[in-house]
């Protein structure tokens, strides 16, 4: 029912925690795969986990803000396949003066970070889905997965310019699936999922100390986390393989919880 072999996929963010871990996932399922990142190095680097799938991965060092080397990236992914089955934008991050420490407070952020946080996150997901949702409206066949995040639907304090432009991703994974659908047929889908807290690179120091006891901020996710953890990296990538397969073909304009039951629970 979930069976992705042979299929060509595009991924951005994948030398990233979360993305790391889909990589593996898909190319075991037997994936063509095809990695977008703006560092050469670290894509080198992940083609070299896998050398028995050497053939399976293809890398491309790549902003995805920049429209012009998309566009061109592109057109150099679907000449050299023939074909687009999916594509994955896992890209994201956050800024330091884009976050209000227990310090200041909303009124001492800087703006400039900001607008960092926001293109990263929201254009960095608008931009390759127009680009790449083109040869799929042509082919008529396609299904593009957002990353979206706790921070929309309840107020997380601290990461205000990361949770407007999630919340915004939400909102356009909604748009687009209806746009998708109604002007190009029931072929092409457009979701989301919505990971609860995992330990990566980049949020590391705010959940854990560094003996790995919690932080307070850690100790508060796990508190309102009925699971009582954090998720593994790995425990993401099923609900992202369901939404890429034919098993998901009647579901489109949705955002898939993974959580551990944190947006469910109250706290009290």
């Amino acid at each position: 029912m979930f069976d992705l072999k042979d299929k060509v996929f595009v991924l951005s963010g994948a030398t990233g925690t979360l993305g790391s871990a889909l990589t593996q996932s898909l190319v075991e399922a037997g994936v063509t795969l095809v990695l977008l990142g703006r560092n050469q190095r670290l894509l080198n680097a992940m083609v070299q986990k896998y050398p028995n799938h050497a053939d399976a991965l293809s890398v491309y060092a790549v902003d995805v803000l920049d429209r012009e080397a998309l566009e061109a990236t592109a057109q150099k992914i679907t000449g050299r396949f023939q074909r687009l089955d999916g594509l994955i934008n896992a890209v994201g991050g956050n800024l330091p003066g884009a976050t209000i420490s227990d310090e200041n407070d909303l009124f001492d952020m800087a703006m400039s970070d900001f607008d960092t946080v926001v293109d990263l996150n929201l254009k960095g997901t608008v931009l390759p889905s127009l680009i790449f949702g083109k040869y799929m409206a042509k082919s008529g066949t396609g299904a593009i997965v957002n990353y979206s995040s706790m921070a929309v639907d309840q107020v997380l304090t601290r990461v205000v310019g990361y949770s407007a432009a999630k919340a915004a991703v939400e909102n356009f994974t909604r748009w687009m699936a209806v746009e998708m659908a109604t002007k190009f047929g029931d072929g092409i889908r457009v979701n989301a999922v919505a990971p609860g807290f995992f330990v990566a690179k980049q949020n590391r120091k705010l959940l854990l100390n560094t003996d790995d006891s919690l932080t307070p901020r850690g100790e508060k996710i796990i508190r309102k986390t009925p699971m009582g953890r954090f998720g593994k990296p790995e425990e993401l990538n099923g609900a992202v393989q369901f939404l890429l397969s034919e098993s998901a073909s009647f579901i489109t304009g949705t955002v898939l919880v993974v959580d551990g039951g944190f947006s469910a629970y109250s706290g009290v």
